[in-house]
């Protein structure tokens, strides 16, 4: 591990299914963060899931307890280069994960994710937990 690390979505919902991996490697992680478009998809997934607040509660109880990264100007800049990479390639990303990669190479953060397709993008660090 090298230090640094942005939770993508899978990550978290992971997390909240209780997954010994995540929780593991989560409990040695000197530094931590979440992008505010990774909390906007748990936010939607808990709205639409048959258990809103417990959803909705796990949520914020979640963000209580680790830093949230916010969109900007950089990030915005780095969105548009990374989606015209992608577009190049003919490889394009969900938008919400064109925005989390975004913010990961803006902060010099490691991705960790189960989700294959951030391989396309260049310049990120990934983990898979």
């Amino acid at each position: 591990m090298n230090g640094n690390y942005l939770l993508d979505t899978s990550i978290i919902t992971a997390l909240f299914r209780k997954d010994a991996i995540v929780a593991q490697r989560l409990e040695i992680a000197p530094s931590v963060f979440v992008s505010s478009t990774t909390l906007g998809e748990l936010y939607y997934g808990a709205q639409k899931s048959g258990r809103v607040n417990e959803n909705l509660n796990q949520v914020d109880e979640f963000v209580a307890r680790n830093q949230v990264l916010d969109c900007d100007l950089n990030t915005a800049k780095t969105y548009g280069e990374i989606k015209n990479q992608l577009r190049k390639k003919g490889r394009m990303l969900p938008e919400n994960d064109i925005w989390i990669s975004a913010v990961a190479v803006q902060h010099g953060l490691t991705l960790v994710t189960r989700d294959a397709h951030f391989n396309e993008v260049e310049g990120l660090q990934i983990e898979n937990w």
